[in-house]
C-alpha cells in the first residue's frame, strides 16, 4: 500500500494518530528535504522527492507500506493526480491535511466556497488573466518563486482593469513563528513591486468597489480604469483602442446632436462629450445598473452635455431630437429595428457607426445597408495588449471588433 500523507508547516504535530501511524509503519518514507526533516532519523530507507518522481515511482512499485509526504492536499492540485495516474486507485490510500488556501481564508476570515482557485506554482498565469479580466469577486493564486506576489501584482497592475481588488498576502501559514498575513489596496499594492515574500505564499484578490479620485485625465483616449464598470462583468465596456477609432469614424464636429445607442457604462458617450462640449449627447441604456454607472462616469468627468435615456431602443427614441451623428453598441436584439427607425431619423450626409462583436450581427446589419443602398466601411480591430509573465512579455488578445461606418448617402 501508499500512503499518501499530507503535512503542515507544523511538522507531526499538526497530524492525526492515523496518519503517525502509518508514517511509524512505512518502511520506506518519501518526501523533499522539507518534508522529510519533519520525521526523525531512524533505519527507514528515505527517498529524496525532487525531480525524480518517475525514477522513484519504479523504484518503490514493487515495495508495501510506502509512506510519501505532501503539502496540504494530495488531491488539490498536488501529487495525487499523477500517483493516480501512474498507480492503480487501490493500491493508493491519501490522508489530507488543510491546504494552504483553507489557512489562507480562515485567516482573513473569509468565505472561500464561492472563490477562484488558481495555481500558478510552474503553471501558466492565462487562467488567472481570463480571471481578472471576467471580474471574479474572489481569487485565491498558489504562488511558486517565480510566479510571485510580486510578478502578480506587476501584471495586474499592466491588465489596466476596470475593477479594484485588495491583495491579501498569506505566507507560512501553519508554522506560528514564521506565519506571516498582509494586506494591501488601492494605491499601496504599487508598493508590492518592491517588496519580497517568503516562496510558500498564498495570494487572495478580494474585488472591491472602485473610487475613482478626481485627477487630471487626458484630452483623449481615456483609459479602461477611469470608469466605473459592471462589476460582475468588467469587460462588458468599449475598449480604449476601440473607442478611439470609433471617434475617427464618427467625424465628430461642434453642436451636433448625437446618439449612444446601448451605451453601457457610457464610455463612448464620456469621449464625445469631453471633445464636443457644445454637443447634445444622448446616451441611451436600458438596464438599471447601466444607468447608474453612466451616472457615475458622468459625475467622475463632470460634464453637463450627457443626457441619459433610460430605456430600449427603438421604443425611446421617438421623443429625442434627430441626429447628425449616432453609434450603436448594443441593440438588445433589436437591431433591425433600430435602424429602420434610424433611417428617416438620421440628418442628412450624418454618420451611423456600429461595434459588433459577433457575425451574425455584422451580417445583419451590412445585409440592411446594402438593402437601403447606404454608403459604409469595415474595419475589424484584433487588439492585442502586452504583459509581463515573469522575466519575458506577451501580447493578451482582447475580443475582435468588427466597426461599420455608414453614411445616408445612397450609392
Amino acid at each position: 500500500m501508499i500512503n499518501i500523507i499530507g503535512i503542515g508547516l507544523e511538522g507531526l504535530a499538526g497530524l492525526g494518530e492515523i496518519a503517525k501511524e502509518k508514517i511509524a509503519q512505512a518502511t520506506v518514507l518519501v518526501g523533499s528535504p522539507r518534508h522529510l526533516q519533519y520525521i526523525p532519523q531512524s533505519a527507514r530507507a528515505r527517498r529524496v522527492l525532487l525531480d525524480n518522481f518517475w525514477t522513484i515511482a519504479q523504484d518503490i512499485s514493487q515495495l508495501e507500506d510506502i509512506a510519501i509526504l505532501v503539502s496540504g492536499d494530495p488531491l488539490f492540485f498536488g501529487l495525487g493526480r499523477i500517483l493516480l495516474e501512474r498507480f492503480p486507485a487501490e493500491q493508493l490510500a491519501f490522508y489530507p491535511h488543510l491546504t494552504s488556501i483553507q489557512l489562507a481564508f480562515n485567516r482573513i476570515k473569509q468565505t472561500w466556497q464561492d472563490a477562484q482557485i488558481i495555481s500558478v506554482h510552474g503553471r501558466s498565469l492565462l487562467p488567472l488573466i481570463s480571471a481578472l479580466q471576467e471580474g471574479k469577486e474572489k481569487i485565491a493564486i498558489l504562488c511558486d518563486p517565480q510566479n510571485n506576489p510580486q510578478a502578480i501584482t506587476l501584471l495586474y497592475l499592466q491588465l489596466d482593469l476596470p475593477v479594484d481588488y485588495q491583495f491579501w498576502i498569506c505566507s507560512n501559514l501553519g508554522d506560528p513563528s514564521q506565519e506571516k498575513i498582509c494586506s494591501f489596496q488601492g494605491e499601496q499594492i504599487n508598493e508590492l513591486i518592491n517588496q519580497e515574500f517568503p516562496s510558500l505564499s498564498v495570494l487572495i484578490l478580494l474585488r472591491q468597489t472602485r473610487i475613482i479620485k478626481k485627477q487630471s485625465f487626458p484630452v483623449l483616449g481615456l483609459k479602461d480604469e477611469f470608469f466605473h464598470s459592471f462589476a460582475d462583468r468588467p469587460g462588458l465596456m468599449t475598449k480604449r483602442e476601440t473607442r478611439l477609432q470609433i471617434l475617427a469614424e464618427l467625424e465628430l464636429s461642434n453642436e451636433q446632436t448625437i446618439w449612444d445607442i446601448g451605451s453601457g457604462t457610457g464610455s463612448v458617450s464620456i469621449e464625445i462629450a469631453r471633445l464636443s462640449p457644445s454637443s447634445r449627447i444622448y446616451s441611451i441604456e436600458k438596464t438599471d445598473m447601466g444607468i447608474t454607472l453612466i451616472n457615475k462616469n458622468i459625475q467622475t468627468f463632470s460634464l453637463s452635455n450627457v443626457h441619459i435615456v433610460h430605456g430600449s431602443a427603438p421604443d425611446v427614441l421617438e421623443d429625442l431630437p434627430n441626429p447628425d451623428r449616432i453609434f450603436i453598441g448594443g441593440s438588445g436584439g433589436k437591431l433591425e429595428e433600430i435602424l429602420n427607425h434610424i433611417q428617416s431619423r438620421l440628418s442628412r450626409g450624418g454618420r451611423l457607426v456600429l461595434a459588433l462583436a459577433t457575425l451574425e450581427h455584422t451580417y445583419e446589419a451590412l445585409t440592411w445597408l446594402k438593402q437601403q443602398r447606404w454608403q459604409y466601411d469595415l474595419i475589424q480591430m484584433q487588439i492585442s495588449r502586452s504583459v509581463s509573465l515573469g522575466d519575458l512579455t506577451r501580447l493578451i488578445p482582447l475580443n475582435p471588433i468588427t466597426i461599420v461606418s455608414a453614411s445616408n448617402e445612397t450609392y
